[in-house]
């Protein structure tokens, strides 16, 4: 099972780390890293690279493909023909084409998300109606074979979900042991809904940086 991780300069990281953890353990699994060319790509932090191993062109037909997000990154990449192209490209024959956080926007630049619920960061939730989709504010959406997954960390959740449907809920709940994912987080603040004003309010002051 061929697996794209599509990375580009400006990606967040653990968009793309959580969910490979995840799906590399799955049977067969063959993962490729992917960028517009071979070669290091910096994360949106500018302190870490993770080396794309394969150009597009050299993946043309994956069975999964998941398209990370970003910041002022992300922008860019939902503008690049080449990308978008590609995208639109493979999505007629995967078997599943999925998204983490604002990487929704670039399916949905791509065309692919006119008509369905999606998710995203929530910083960006506004956006994605402009390409014709429906806001949810929820963890991970299952529209078909699309799969898109809210900000960073729910990628994590979307490929634990993605692997049961894949090889089962037994191999699913292996990986989960594997990977010791049983998050228990200080603060119950992970989703905006859950959050007070002034929290909100300072991390919105970070997202403006961030996407400027």
């Amino acid at each position: 099972m061929k697996i794209a991780f599509l990375i580009y300069e400006g990606f967040t990281a653990l968009d793309v780390i959580g969910p490979y953890e995840v799906l590399s353990c799955l049977p067969g699994a063959e993962v490729h890293f992917v960028s517009k060319k071979a070669g290091p790509v910096r994360a949106h932090t500018n302190a870490l690279s993770v080396v794309a191993d394969y150009a597009l062109k050299d993946v043309a037909s994956p069975e999964i493909i998941v398209v990370s997000g970003g910041a002022r990154g992300t922008f860019v990449a939902s503008q690049d023909p080449e990308i978008l192209e590609w995208i639109r490209t493979v999505h007629q024959t995967t078997k599943w084409t999925t998204s983490v956080c604002t990487g929704s926007l670039i399916l949905g630049s791509a065309g692919i998300l006119k008509g369905l619920k999606a998710t995203t960061h929530w910083y960006a939730k506004d956006l994605l109606p402009k390409f014709g989709a429906e806001y949810v504010e929820e963890r991970v959406v299952k529209q078909g074979k699309i799969i898109t997954a809210a900000g960073v960390s729910s990628g994590i959740d979307m490929a634990l979900q993605l692997s049961s449907m894949i090889a089962g809920d037994q191999m699913s709940k292996v990986i989960q042991l594997i990977i010791e994912y049983d998050p228990q987080p200080p603060h119950n603040t992970g989703a905006i809904s859950k959050s007070d004003p002034a929290t909100i309010q300072i991390a919105k002051g970070a997202a403006d940086t961030a996407f400027q």
